[in-house]
């Protein structure tokens, strides 16, 4: 099984993408947050040093991040990384633990993960998640579970997904760069519909056109 790579922006449906193909593919689905996660939580060296960073509220290092990664990956193929790697420097690093064979670019234009996003809705009282776009309540800003109002968190907010937005694009487009320059970018219009992009992810994985 190939290695993949999953890049775009929040609200790009990486996450939606990378758990169908984990779930009916059997790939190796891998965050870095669910890594850094799992190596703090379990106490390991790795993690007690990450911590540190964390605590002192300063980014894990590249080289800890990639080490944590390969302690996850080593000797397994059909690994899935979402919104991994960050840098040219993780990018690089991971070339050497675990080869990428394809890297699919979910493209979304500002527009549209602004309308996204923002359009998020948090259950205070059970935690249930909406979308008044995608996934809304039955009753108008209304929990379906337990009937309290829904809010918007602070980061979900227009003006600050918009800051994110800009921020991915200037971080991204090394990467964009560096992997179009391997000949291994695919470039997916994930405004469509779901279905339609997970279709097209999946021609892709197969060497098929997207």
């Amino acid at each position: 099984m190939k290695n993949l790579v999953l890049l775009g922006p929040p609200g790009a449906g990486k996450g939606t993408i990378a758990k169908r193909l984990a779930a009916e593919h059997g790939y190796l689905h891998l965050s870095t947050g669910d890594i850094l996660r799992d190596e703090v939580t379990r106490g390991t060296e790795l993690g007690r040093k990450a911590k540190a960073y964390m605590d002192a509220g300063e980014l894990v290092p590249d080289e800890l991040i990639l080490a944590m990664v390969k302690e996850h990956v080593a000797g397994k193929d059909g690994i899935l990384f979402d919104g991994f790697p960050r840098t040219l420097a993780q990018a690089r690093g991971l070339e050497e633990i675990a080869p990428i064979q394809l890297v699919l670019f979910l493209e979304l234009d500002r527009d549209t993960v602004v309308r996204r996003l923002s359009g998020r809705r948090v259950c205070p009282q059970c935690g249930a998640l909406y979308n008044l776009v995608t996934q809304p309540p039955k009753e108008d800003e209304r929990c379906d579970h337990c009937g309290a109002g829904l809010i918007q968190r602070d980061d979900d907010r227009p003006e600050v997904i918009a800051r994110r937005f800009e921020v991915y694009m200037k971080d991204s487009a090394p990467l964009v760069d560096y992997y179009q320059g391997k000949g291994i970018l695919v470039r997916l219009d994930a405004a469509r519909p779901p279905e339609e992009v997970y279709a097209a992810a999946l021609r892709a994985i197969r060497d098929d056109r997207p």
